[in-house]
């Protein structure tokens, strides 16, 4: 098994109301920033052991869709890379 950091953004679908980008959309332009769109998301970085970057991606995308996410209001997008090593930590 390898070491793995799955990355999962979980993000509004389009028409559902996110008034926090809204607020801080009204805030850039306040502050004279243009801009066309704001949306607002959450990164989930799970580290974990797996026997492939395939397997760390469908446990990520189980996970997304258990409890991440709620798929009726959600999208969400699974990206996976080796992990880092732990500072200090040898190989």
């Amino acid at each position: 098994m390898a070491a793995y950091t799955a990355s999962v953004t979980v993000r509004l679908k389009p028409g559902v109301l996110d008034p926090e980008a809204e607020t801080t959309e009204r805030a850039l332009e306040r502050l004279d920033f243009d801009l066309e769109e704001l949306r607002s998301a959450d990164r989930f970085e799970i580290d974990m052991e797996a026997d492939s970057p395939e397997a760390a991606a469908e446990r990520a995308d189980a996970m997304a869709g258990r409890l991440l996410a709620n798929p009726t209001i959600h999208d969400y997008s699974v990206e996976v890379e080796p992990a880092e090593p732990a500072a200090g930590a040898t190989r």
